[in-house]
């Protein structure tokens, strides 16, 4: 860790029951916005204000497996969450819970001297309406990855004005993704698998991009 870096707290909840899980991580952001709906943190819903809120709760499925993850304060809602349910209600099932896990971490956010790779476990809704038309005018495949590339800084600057973090210096990265669709909103997205590196440290486990709060973008680092 370098003194440009910053601390956030995260926690990973999980659980599982006697039967795979067949809901997908839309369905449980809405089961704990109908059960907890006092937090709007759960489901971060602004939609009436027009700004933009990085969420800092965010609903995952990986492996089949619900992870949800808090950073910061969602991170200390989450905690007292852990044992106010037994049953996850989804559309086509009551999810019984048998066995259900809490990890509380501090992880370095920031800048960073050295080059950290990192795979995206959930595809990256990386276009918006703009940059979206000009990744498809261009035939050229540099041109291309060179607009990923500045979503992806411009991404890591919108997390990090979102956790109070000045970016000190240049972020500097590199991608390596393909080309894919995913639904969001019920409409079809252009979405992006594989990977990519940065001089900047990013948690485990959260997510870049758009739809983060419904598990999209989901990052890991590579470990070497």
């Amino acid at each position: 860790m370098t003194p440009e870096n910053i601390k956030l707290k995260t926690l990973e909840m999980t659980f599982e029951g006697p039967e795979e899980f067949k809901g997908d991580a839309n369905q449980i952001r809405g089961f704990f916005a109908s059960k907890f709906n006092e937090y709007d943190q759960l489901y971060n819903h602004n939609t009436d204000r027009f700004y933009y809120r990085y969420p800092l709760v965010q609903y995952k499925v990986l492996d089949r497996i619900p992870l949800i993850v808090g950073i910061n304060e969602g991170a200390e809602i989450l905690k007292g969450l852990f044992d106010k349910f037994d049953t996850v209600t989804l559309p086509h099932q009551n999810f019984e819970i048998t066995e259900r896990s809490l990890r509380l971490k501090k992880q370095d956010f920031g800048l960073t001297k050295s080059l950290y790779f990192y795979e995206f476990l959930t595809p990256w809704l990386a276009l918006n309406k703009e940059n979206k038309e000009k990744f498809f005018e261009t035939r050229n495949p540099e041109e291309q990855k060179e607009i990923l590339r500045k979503t992806l800084v411009g991404n890591l600057l919108s997390m990090s004005k979102a956790f109070g973090y000045t970016v000190p210096d240049i972020i500097k990265c590199d991608v390596n993704v393909e080309i894919n669709r995913s639904k969001y909103k019920n409409l079809d997205f252009t979405s992006f698998t594989g990977g990519f590196m940065t001089n900047f440290l990013i948690p485990d486990f959260i997510g870049i991009g758009k739809g983060v709060a419904k598990g999209f973008g989901t990052v890991r680092k590579i470990r070497m």
